[in-house]
């Protein structure tokens, strides 16, 4: 009994229910984690079912059309040419003897530019002068022919067929004289052409001739050539090709400005006058002019110059991001969001602005048209609307917030 009741005894009692404690312990925390894996589980998996619900409903960005404004500005290239320019042709033959004007020159009309020495036209003329001298001689001696056998015939000193030869006479010598009239007429007007005179009053842009050169007047086969070139910059037509789009916008009347790069920070304004009523085939523009007063000179004819027109635009017109659109076989077409579904509308375009583009018909204007939109996005497909992203506030001076 004694060695029963030992402390021997008493610890071996106490290890089996330590193992109890330890076991239970063990088992508590297994379950533990047991439960808390699983209660994972069950909120990841409920997460990614939210998650996948969300996902499958697009979340999208949204624009409202912008109404075009009730006139636009293009700008187009324009060539600055003088109201009057014309090249000076001599119309005889000859040595050019002597100028009086150099490019740069502003003349008037009918003073005299040039001389040209043309001698055997000179010859011509006299020579066409002594005949008619000739033939108005033999005409006067046929006259008296004439009526002296008139005045017999009555008497009867003379036939009837001699006073028909001094009338046969008489008309061919009349008809020579006329013809010879008509060759000093003509000899005379090439004398004349040896005086080059200003046609208009204007400023002398081009001489491509001088002193001792040949002047052909273009009367055979060898190319002629203009002594000078003479341009009237008082008023200056400005050509423009306008695009086929903006023809109908195009009408005479219209204000265009004008900007040139050798005067910066200035603008000429100029009115549209007339336009070709015509579209060129080969560049599918409208040819127009628009005419420029230049009282003092200063814009030179040949000029480039940007031409600034505010054409007219259509109120029942928007304006859209271009990433708006949608290509799809059927044509042109924009998504827009209706009851929290998305719907494809058919529209047509106009002008392209580049980030932007008009939109002639197929929206009201009170759409919500949704930007960039996936290419696999169709009608009645559920989507939701982003919200709108807070603007940041503006930096303080000195770059603080």
């Amino acid at each position: 009994m004694q060695e029963l009741h030992s402390p021997t005894t008493a610890g071996t009692g106490r290890r089996p229910r330590r193992g109890w404690i330890a076991g239970i312990a063990v088992l508590i925390l297994f379950v533990g984690l047991l439960v808390s894996g699983i209660l994972e589980r069950i909120h990841t998996s409920a997460n990614l079912r939210t998650e996948t619900v969300d996902l499958a409903v697009p979340t999208v960005s949204v624009v409202a059309p912008k109404r075009a404004a009730p006139s636009q500005e293009i700008v187009l290239p324009g060539n600055v040419q003088p109201f009057i320019t014309s090249p000076v042709f001599a119309r005889t033959n000859g040595y050019l003897e002597h100028w009086y004007f150099d490019i740069g020159a502003h003349v008037k009309k009918g003073q005299l530019l040039a001389v040209i020495a043309s001698p055997e036209v000179d010859q011509q003329l006299q020579q066409a002068q002594s005949n008619l001298l000739t033939a108005e001689a033999n005409l006067e001696l046929a006259t008296i022919t004439k009526t002296r056998y008139e005045g017999l015939k009555k008497t009867n000193a003379v036939s009837q067929q001699d006073v028909d030869n001094t009338v046969g006479t008489y008309n061919a010598n009349k008809a020579i004289v006329e013809a010879d009239q008509a060759a000093v007429r003509q000899y005379s007007a090439l004398v004349s052409f040896e005086k080059v005179y200003a046609p208009f009053d204007g400023v002398i842009t081009a001489r491509n001739t001088d002193i001792g050169d040949l002047i052909n007047s273009g009367s055979n086969a060898i190319v002629k050539t203009d002594l000078f070139h003479i341009a009237q910059p008082g008023v200056l037509r400005v050509y423009v090709n306008v695009p086929e789009e903006f023809s109908q916008q195009t009408t005479p009347g219209l204000t265009a400005d004008l900007q040139l790069a050798e005067f910066p920070g200035r603008t000429f304004t100029g009115k549209l006058v007339r336009t070709a009523e015509a579209i060129n085939y080969a560049t599918r523009t409208l040819l127009v002019e628009v005419d420029v007063n230049n009282p003092s000179g200063e814009l030179l004819s040949g000029a480039y110059a940007e031409v600034h027109f505010k054409v007219p635009g259509h109120s029942s017109t928007y304006i859209l991001p271009v990433d708006t659109l949608l290509f799809r076989k059927e044509g042109l077409n924009v998504a827009v969001v209706e009851n929290g579904k998305a719907k494809l509308v058919p529209v047509m375009p106009g002008h392209d602005f580049g980030t932007s583009i008009e939109i002639v018909s197929g929206l009201k204007g009170n759409e919500s048209v949704i930007t960039s939109p996936p290419d696999s996005i169709v009608t009645g497909e559920t989507v939701q609307i982003a919200a709108p992203q807070a603007t940041p506030p503006p930096a303080a001076p000195g770059g603080k917030q």
